[in-house]
């Protein structure tokens, strides 16, 4: 099998993930990528700008890609070749990042999600937070704010604390209320956040327990995944629940569901290729 070129595109509700690979067979080498806050702007339109630069850089053109694989919120993009469901998008990529993980936490903008996986990244079964629940980049985004400090600066300052507060609502809005009155008690920034990380962390250890989750590596992929504060607190709490595994996390995990995307559309065109040979 000759290789080819495929590009995996991962439309988020907070960022345009793409990814850039050559293939051939079982052989996947990583080409380009890109991440794009999205900050009210048309997702789409993002999309194709990430692609075009990507091919540039390549020197590539658009005839030189074999496939064009969306998943995320990238369904109607118009000059994707095929979509795949996000699961399975970040499953694949999650394997491919390491190949070590018997299953996935993605933490989105929106929710979280607990997949449980086979050694190529075949979702063997999957669950999602709720909607509501306050455990996502957009909640802990809007705390950052609230406290005035740098999203970037959650994880380090979460792990700086000595007494961390709980909190313990499940909707966003009425946690946001409870740190608002933290606050107001005088309670730091570092107590107020590790608290946050320890009741988001328990809740995913719980979800993962509910998948049947096993033992090993659990990989943490999307917005999330490079949260220092919540990923101490993740293994945390897989202690405190009994759950056997240890969570990771990667300095590319954003992009694993671009990189699930663009695999699995080298296997559909591999795939279609040979049943056109077998036609012909």
């Amino acid at each position: 099998m000759s290789e080819i070129i495929t590009a995996g595109i991962d439309i988020g509700s907070g960022c345009v993930k793409t990814v850039l690979f050559k293939v051939d067979g079982d052989k996947a080498e990583w080409l380009q990528k890109e991440a794009v806050r999205i900050r009210s702007r048309d997702p789409f339109q993002l999309a194709g700008e990430s692609f075009a630069n990507m091919l540039k850089a390549a020197g590539l053109s658009r005839d030189d890609v074999a496939y064009v694989a969306s998943t995320g919120d990238a369904e109607n993009l118009k000059f994707a070749t095929g979509h795949f469901y996000s699961m399975t998008t970040h499953g694949r990529g999650a394997v491919f990042l390491n190949p070590k993980a018997s299953s996935v936490l993605d933490i989105g903008a929106l929710n979280g999600r607990a997949i449980k996986v086979d050694g190529s990244g075949k979702v063997l079964s999957y669950k999602m937070t709720s909607q509501c629940a306050s455990g996502s980049g957009q909640f802990l985004e809007n705390i950052a704010r609230y406290l005035g400090i740098a999203q970037d600066e959650i994880g380090t300052l979460s792990q700086k604390a000595d007494d961390p507060e709980k909190v313990s609502s499940i909707c966003a809005v009425l946690a946001e209320t409870d740190v608002i009155n933290m606050v107001s008690r005088g309670i730091s920034a570092s107590n107020i956040l590790k608290g946050i990380h320890v009741s988001m962390a328990v809740r995913l250890a719980k979800l993962l327990k509910s998948i049947g989750a096993g033992e090993g590596v659990v990989q943490m992929t999307g917005g999330l995944a490079l949260d220092v504060g919540l990923v101490s607190a993740l293994n945390e709490a897989l202690v405190q629940e009994k759950v056997n595994l240890v969570a990771e996390s990667h300095p590319d995990s954003i992009h694993a569901g671009a990189i699930g995307a663009a695999l699995w559309g080298a296997f559909r065109h591999q795939k279609l290729t040979r049943l056109e040979g077998l036609a012909a």
